[in-house]
């Protein structure tokens, strides 16, 4: 097990953690390198490193920002960055700000197959109310017995083509990839097998990335079976990219993971963290 997690959230996004309670929960399970990657919000951060630093685990800054790039929906994580970069700050909050307006036309949605109440529903599950998510509302559905848990709720309600499912436009992928290289930091495209997108257009996008600075993948993730940790490790050596490893961690129950661990990566790949390592 690699003792390195590079994909994590608090409740400042949509995780059910403190910020200095994730760190806690990652320390306790041996985690040597952590990153708080919290969607579109860096406020966690400040909290998370400080615990990070009394309890002797590397801290790195982290971010998961929100893209779209043709019919689908990406998320790009910034690892290493100044998290006080005017480029930066001023990107995210373009990007929260939309949050909310989604959130409403989510709950318009529902109600129009009989579920009411799902905006009030899911705000009381928001713990920072700039960052309304699907997770919310998922929360909100399970409560209220729509389905057993998070992962069912996505299928049921809350992908493409069903109910909660509304089109918005985020984040373009150029737009995000500079925020995170002119604030010093690396971007990585996050989760890769999540995406509904055949070999063809992975590569595409693979190369599109590159070429706009991206510089690794996540080759370990919560939400990755040995086949896809293999195939993405293959990929990235094949396109150049550095291997990044997280967890992907909200809540205990809705993952596969708990943060801190993760399996090793496959033979081949050059860590993203080994230049913080030899950094510090």
């Amino acid at each position: 097990m690699t003792p390195v997690d590079l994909h994590c959230h608090s409740n400042v996004s949509d995780g059910l953690l403190p910020p200095r309670e994730v760190v806690r929960v990652a320390a306790e399970r041996g985690c040597k390198m952590l990153a708080l990657t919290d969607h579109d919000d860096t406020r966690g951060l400040a909290d998370a490193e400080d615990e990070a630093t009394r309890r002797g685990v590397q801290f790195i800054n982290g971010v998961e920002v929100s893209v779209s790039w043709g019919k689908h929906t990406l998320h790009i994580v910034g690892l290493g960055f100044d998290r006080d970069h005017p480029a930066m700050v001023a990107g995210l909050s373009t990007v929260r700000a939309g949050r909310f307006e989604r959130a409403e036309r989510m709950s318009a949605s529902l109600a129009k197959v009989g579920i009411e109440g799902a905006l009030e529903g899911a705000q009381k599950h928001a713990d920072n109310p700039e960052i309304l998510s699907r997770t919310h509302f998922a929360r909100f559905l399970v409560e209220t017995g729509r389905a057993k848990d998070t992962k069912s709720v996505f299928h049921k309600f809350l992908i493409r083509g069903k109910p909660g499912y509304v089109e918005h436009e985020w984040a373009r992928l150029h737009d995000a990839v500079d925020w995170i290289r002119a604030a010093g930091g690396v971007a990585v495209l996050a989760h890769p097998a999540r995406y509904d997108m055949g070999n063809e257009t992975m590569r595409v996008l693979l190369t599109e990335f590159k070429r706009l600075g991206g510089e690794a993948i996540e080759v370990v993730s919560g939400v990755h079976g040995v086949h896809e940790a293999a195939r993405f490790g293959r990929l990235a050596e094949e396109f150049g990219y550095l291997a990044s490893s997280g967890t992907d961690f909200h809540a205990t129950g809705e993952g596969a993971r708990d943060p801190g661990l993760n399996p090793d990566l496959p033979m081949g790949c050059t860590p993203v963290w080994q230049r913080w390592l030899e950094a510090a």
